[in-house]
């Protein structure tokens, strides 16, 4: 039985953030082609008020997606390039000493925006890397001794090429966790690639981007996507696949409380995008590859990982749906 009362209030904000998300879903298809499925888990994502990797080889069109993302939804964003000299400062924000005051005036950095795109992440160093650490779990900065909160919503969309490329410094796992999913966009299809060759620059297209919402509907989604439904079957679910990773000896760690939350939010908004005030198992698989992909490590594993759908359908393989 759902939560959600059929005339209620909450199941009114349900239906309207589903809409919105679902048309967000399809003005981005417009830009990036033949991609719908990532699109969808970029959106549950954000609405989840979860931070998002998109990682894959360069020129599939990562940070497109990522600047769509922001333009569609209507929040302020800044792009920080990484880069191997990149500072923390330069992400953060400085301090100039202002003579005509005698005091000091702190300068804000590119980090103080509703959506931070941070394109080619592993190409920086670990120490400018753990910048956004304390910025993506507590939604503030402190620099210089002084606590500054970040804007609401706040969300970091990094991208990042597969750490075999030349110049790149694997994320470390306390930065991986931070982020709610990875996903990957890959090839288009040869439709889609058609289309792209044959059709407007897709960079020239996002200029022409319409926002469909603004910064208060979508705090008004996230509120409610806590209220969207979960079965105390699908929470063992849940907590049985946490088990299980937690128990096989295939996997170095197994998933943290955090990831388990995360999943469970993830797929909650998962459902609203699918036009439901409840989740089903089916919403929990959805979601399933990016977010335990980027945080299942094979034991002794030197090289050549399983793909997030293998580590996935393993799960649901030997995992049964209560």
């Amino acid at each position: 039985m759902s939560a959600l009362s059929l005339h209620s209030p909450e199941a009114d904000q349900g239906r309207e953030g589903g809409a919105l998300l679902a048309a967000a879903a399809a003005r981005t298809a417009r830009v990036i082609l033949s991609k719908e499925r990532p699109i969808r888990l970029a959106l549950a994502c954000l609405a989840a008020r979860g931070h998002l990797l998109i990682e894959d080889i360069p020129g599939v069109g990562k940070t497109t997606l990522a600047h769509a993302l922001a333009r569609i939804l209507g929040l302020s964003h800044q792009r920080i390039q990484f880069t191997s000299d990149l500072l923390p400062a330069d992400i953060l924000g400085t301090s100039i000493y202002d003579r005509a005051s005698g005091s000091f005036e702190f300068l804000p950095g590119p980090v103080f925006a509703q959506v931070v795109l941070a394109d080619e992440i592993n190409r920086a160093t670990p120490k400018t890397q753990s910048a956004l650490l304390e910025a993506m779990e507590e939604h503030q900065v402190t620099q210089d001794g002084e606590t500054r909160p970040l804007p609401e919503p706040f969300f970091v969309i990094a991208t990042q090429n597969p750490i075999r490329q030349i110049g790149t410094f694997p994320l470390p796992e306390s930065q991986l966790d931070r982020f709610l999913m990875r996903i990957e966009l890959g090839y288009p299809s040869p439709e889609a690639e058609r289309e792209l060759l044959r059709g407007s620059d897709r960079r020239e297209l996002l200029d022409h981007i319409t926002p469909i919402g603004d910064a208060n509907g979508l705090l008004e989604l996230q509120r409610a996507v806590p209220r969207v439904h979960a079965s105390n079957a699908l929470v063992d679910y849940v907590q049985a696949i946490i088990a299980y990773t937690r128990g096989a000896t295939q996997y170095e760690l197994g998933l943290s409380p955090r990831a388990g939350l995360g999943l469970l939010r993830v797929a909650r908004a998962w459902a609203l995008i699918e036009g439901r005030d409840h989740v089903v198992p089916e919403d929990l698989q959805a979601v399933l590859p990016g977010v335990v992909g980027h945080r299942l490590t094979r034991t002794g594993e030197q090289g050549g990982a399983d793909s997030a759908d293998e580590l996935a359908a393993k799960l649901m393989r030997e995992v049964p749906i209560p």
